[in-house]
């Protein structure tokens, strides 16, 4: 069929053609902006799931969200070189600034001078370039005191304060916030935990692997309490047939295919728009049938070995591919004893330690429970059962 009106574009943050089956959490986030913005309690949300079910795209759909009740939205992306007071001081700079378009006015100018404290204390510099606060004097006292639990959760709720005072409410959606440090991760719940005694309209929406849920809850022991935790997970058939049939609607799509495309996806949203799209460009004609299937077949399995699971082996060094390459050999899991993997490698756990928190730092695996660890990208395990490395890629 003709490529120019093919509906389905993969790719990493891509927005589907057809957002189906996060109704659930697109109601939840609309109910804590609408709360937020009123002034009343509002829990933060959290986005939980494996990589490629679409968290970004989610993020990227919330940013809409809140724009359409005329909050302010900054969005940014964990770096994991990125301290966690930099990033602060760009997202807060921007926020209020934004919250005063026309002018800078005495609540706009109060935060500006808390944050430019705040810059000062945690001396933030990268070679040259120095964050720009405009012309006004720092104000002492307040999140200047070099302690960033205490400095951050001054600065969130001056930041609250002037949200209120605009009649608006700030949201701010994090990306890969399982990349902050475990000493950031505590700092930035308490800064939260302020601003919700305070009733002010301050929100953030994060994203990131499920490891999140346990690593927020052993660094503070309220922050369950503070985020409604929200599990995006693998489609239903019902949302699949939504993903699939719906931005082509003058195709018909033969159930088997439907049934086909979910036993291979396991309703991962990332591979159904590869299906989609690799579907579209195989048939000739109306309706898709099992036999474009079994050819796209081959198309979707080269791309996706190449583009989504070859590159995440980057950043990966021998030892750590023998550790995946062992996980992946004790079959499809889903959770894998750390003693069953160093059996495998003929080692002692103790003798595996670095190589899996390294892994989990790069964000490969994650701990599930204690003892457990699993692959944080889809289908994982069966890529490297059935492909020879070294076949694909000049990386040793």
């Amino acid at each position: 069929m003709n490529p120019l009106t093919n509906p389905f574009a993969p790719g990493a943050g891509t927005p589907p053609p057809e957002l189906a089956g996060r109704d659930h959490i697109i109601s939840a986030t609309n109910i804590a902006i609408q709360r937020n913005m009123a002034c009343r309690p509002a829990q933060s949300l959290m986005l939980v799931g494996l990589r490629g079910v679409g968290k970004t795209v989610l993020l990227n759909e919330m940013i809409q969200i809140t724009e359409k009740y005329g909050a302010i939205s900054s969005f940014f992306e964990v770096d994991t070189n990125g301290p966690l007071a930099h990033t602060v001081i760009t997202t807060l700079r921007t926020v209020l600034l934004r919250l005063d378009s026309s002018g800078i006015s005495g609540s706009v100018k109060r935060g500006l001078r808390v944050l430019k404290g705040f810059a000062a204390s945690v001396r933030i510099r990268y070679g040259d370039f120095d964050i720009s606060i405009p012309d006004l004097d720092m104000e002492v006292g307040t999140a200047d005191s070099g302690v960033l639990s205490k400095d951050l959760a001054d600065l969130f709720v001056v930041v609250g304060e002037t949200a209120r005072a605009k009649k608006t409410s700030v949201v701010i959606l994090i990306d890969e916030i399982h990349n902050f440090l475990k000493e950031e991760i505590g700092p930035l719940i308490m800064a939260i935990h302020h601003t919700n005694g305070r009733q002010l309209p301050i929100l953030v929406i994060g994203a990131g692997l499920p490891s999140m849920i346990r690593l927020s809850s052993e660094t503070k022991s309220y922050a369950e309490r503070l985020f409604e935790y929200c599990d995006v997970g693998p489609l239903d058939e019902t949302a699949i047939r939504q993903a699939l049939v719906e931005p082509a609607k003058r195709l018909n799509v033969n159930d088997e295919v439907i049934t086909s495309v979910k036993e291979h996806t396991k309703g991962y949203p990332y591979f159904l728009p590869e299906w989609g799209y690799q579907l579209w460009m195989t048939a000739e004609c109306s309706p898709i049938m099992r036999n474009d299937l079994v050819i796209a077949q081959v198309s979707v399995k080269e791309r996706l070995d190449r583009g989504f699971f070859l590159s995440r082996l980057e950043r990966i060094t021998h030892p750590e591919r023998r550790y995946l390459q062992a996980i992946a050999g004790l079959g499809s899991g889903p959770d894998y004893r750390s003693g069953g993997i160093a059996m495998a490698m003929g080692k002692k756990t103790s003798q595996l330690g670095a190589i899996r928190e390294s892994l989990i730092t790069k964000g490969m695996i994650y701990s599930p429970s204690y003892g457990y660890v699993t692959f944080t990208v889809p289908q994982f395990d069966d890529f490297l059962r059935r492909t020879e490395l070294k076949q694909l890629s000049p990386w040793r």
